[in-house]
């Protein structure tokens, strides 16, 4: 796995610096004033140290622990790069290739070792994401935050099922909340969510992501459903992601001058025949993807 998205990022490094650096057909003078050029990652690809400093355990933690089969490598994101003791050379380097922005995702467990403020705050992950967007600040970098890319703290998909349950609409309320309060400041670009409808698909319908769950027929997993979960997941995403943007326009954007949306990922999907079916089933498939 983090092979994979090692190349992936590297790929877009060396896209970005071509376009920032030669003279050849493309360049800054091609793209309208105010376009950022950046790079981005995830808490769990990128960030290592999962034991440290009192982080509690994520979904992802547990998914590689538990079926290390269904990572091509049997890798885990337990070291990964580092970047939790590596970010300042990182972002020298960012710096160096001439990006304008770095997109990072929080982790909520290293925040929220038991997944909700009222069961405690970890001092060490606050104090290092404050230090990680202070530093990319003082590089000339705009911090754009990712409040969630897939790791879920471990404690609440223990305690009711994560995504699978309304009560998760609250507890990622108060996250993000407390996310906006401390952050807020300094963050002007925030993404709710990842990928949501991989993050479902993945996760509760084919099962090749954490939590690892589908039905015993699909990939021969041992709990989920994946005729219902899946869509119980995307529903309460889509709660969540509305109770966050409500929170912000309501409470912090007029003082913070920040912006929120949301991040998903989609092939453009044609219908293959000309029938009603053809075209209904290519509707449903982007609905999907994108219509969130």
């Amino acid at each position: 796995m983090g092979t994979k998205y090692s190349i992936v990022l590297l790929r877009l490094l060396v896209v970005a610096y071509l376009l920032i650096c030669t003279e050849g057909r493309y360049s800054r003078k091609n793209f309208p004033p105010g376009f950022l050029f950046g790079t981005a990652s995830s808490s769990y690809q990128y960030e290592g140290a999962a034991n440290v400093d009192g982080k509690g355990a994520s979904i992802w933690d547990t998914f590689t622990s538990t079926f290390p089969e269904k990572i091509v490598d049997h890798s885990s994101g337990a070291i990964a790069d580092e970047f939790y003791y590596r970010y300042k050379d990182d972002i020298a380097l960012m710096k160096h290739i001439g990006f304008d922005s770095f997109r990072f995702s929080i982790s909520w467990p290293r925040l929220l070792p038991r997944g909700r403020i009222s069961e405690g705050v970890s001092q060490a992950g606050l104090q290092f994401y404050n230090n990680l967007i202070d530093e990319l600040l003082s590089n000339g970098l705009q911090p754009s935050v990712t409040l969630f890319h897939w790791d879920l703290p471990q404690v609440l998909e223990d305690k009711y099922g994560g995504f699978l349950s309304p009560n998760i609409v609250n507890d990622y309320r108060d996250y993000v909340d407390f996310c906006f309060n401390k952050f807020g400041d300094r963050v002007k670009h925030w993404i709710t969510f990842n990928e949501p409808n991989i993050f479902a698909s993945g996760g509760y319908d084919s099962g090749i992501k954490a939590p690892g769950r589908c039905s015993y027929y699909v990939r021969n997993c041992t709990v989920g459903n994946s005729g219902t979960e899946p869509y119980l997941v995307v529903h309460h995403m889509i709660l969540s992601h509305g109770a966050a943007v409500k929170l912000y326009r309501e409470k912090y954007q007029e003082s913070q001058n920040g912006i929120i949306g949301i991040s998903v990922q989609t092939h453009w999907i044609v219908p293959k025949l000309e029938t009603e079916e053809s075209t209904m089933a290519a509707s449903r498939a982007l609905d999907f993807a994108i219509g969130w």
